[in-house]
């Protein structure tokens, strides 16, 4: 007996019909490989003569001890960025509860290329790799620029509180032994400031969340990291090197110089780029990566979230271990 299978994309298609009326249909759906905290699919919107390309970012994994943003606050974000002109995904419309599909929403599609190694090897991305830490300089000048009082949803956040605590605050819960955290966590404390003027931060501003086409930064992605903080955390966050990937000579995400990006963001923002407080974030930024790891290695090995990129972030714990001694002793740059 003959069966016909179920229709693995009806949720998404009727929750488009329902915006866009009956007649709407999706096609040519793909799944990006990359991402492995939501449920994303790409896709087609067909009506009659006219089609557009879509994406559906919905969540998979969400609670009280989640330190990423909900999908509704990340497409509050997008909503605000974009009407600041920022190049990011234009928002078009939320999951709602007649979706029956949990958190989510629908962005119009941005073309070009996530995958560091490409964007530092290929050809194809000479012209963008060379515009590339000056175009990042200038965006996160423009980012920072606008009003936090814009994004005071995102107070209450203990990331918008304090980085820091935040992120021992999450470590602690695992009980594990590592010294070369308590180094870091202890030198962070020793040199920390009490003083900074918070600005609206994307938090998670690198390679990997950069749509990159042949002419450069095409759009921002991925807004879940977002809360209020120190500008010079955004910039230290590209340059950390969890981020260069297999170019490590370069500081700027493994593609550009400090130079170009730290003149360029001067430049935009009309403020000086602190060259000890980027260090200070950078030696957070490693810690913060080390406890992302240990956060999804756990997750792995408890079952929340089984999956082999998972299962090797235990191993990558010790590689950024490894990082942030060798950046404490000066030994980086």
């Amino acid at each position: 007996m003959n069966t016909i299978a179920a229709d693995p994309y009806a949720d998404v298609r009727d929750a488009v019909r329902r915006r866009l009326g009956s007649d709407a249909t999706i096609a040519n759906v793909v799944t990006p490989t990359l991402g492995g905290i939501n449920r994303t699919l790409a896709f087609d919107v067909v009506e009659g003569n006219s089609r557009r390309r879509m994406v559906s970012r919905q969540e998979t994994h969400s609670g009280q001890d989640d330190l990423f943003l909900a999908a509704s606050d990340q497409f509050r974000i997008l909503k605000l960025v974009h009407a600041h002109g920022l190049p990011v995904a234009e928002p078009l419309f939320e999951y709602d509860e007649r979706d029956g599909m949990g958190h989510g929403y629908v962005t119009l599609f941005v073309e070009g290329e996530t995958v560091p190694r490409l964007l530092q090897r290929s050809p194809k991305f000479e012209v963008a790799r060379g515009r590339f830490a000056a175009q990042c300089g200038q965006l996160l000048a423009r980012l920072h620029a606008i009003e936090p009082a814009e994004f005071d949803f995102l107070r209450a956040r203990a990331d918008s509180h304090d980085a820091i605590d935040a992120f021992r605050s999450r470590y602690d819960q695992y009980g594990e032994a590592r010294p070369a955290l308590e180094a870091g966590f202890r030198w962070l404390e020793r040199h920390r400031k009490h003083d900074v003027q918070k600005r609206f931060l994307h938090g998670d501003f690198r390679c990997g969340n950069l749509m990159i086409t042949p002419d450069g930064v095409s759009a921002v992605l991925d807004w879940e990291c977002s809360h209020l903080g120190a500008p010079m955390e955004d910039l230290a966050w590209l340059c950390t090197r969890s981020w260069r990937f297999d170019r490590p000579d370069l500081p700027v995400g493994g593609i550009g110089t400090r130079a170009d990006f730290y003149q360029a963001y001067e430049a935009a923002s009309g403020s000086r780029v602190d060259h000890s407080e980027v260090l200070f974030w950078e030696v957070f930024g490693l810690v913060r990566s080390a406890v992302y790891n240990i956060w999804q290695a756990h997750d792995h090995l408890t079952g929340q979230r089984r999956s082999v990129a998972y299962a090797a972030c235990g191993r990558n714990t010790a590689l950024v271990e490894y990082d942030l001694l060798m950046t404490l002793a000066g030994r980086y740059d």
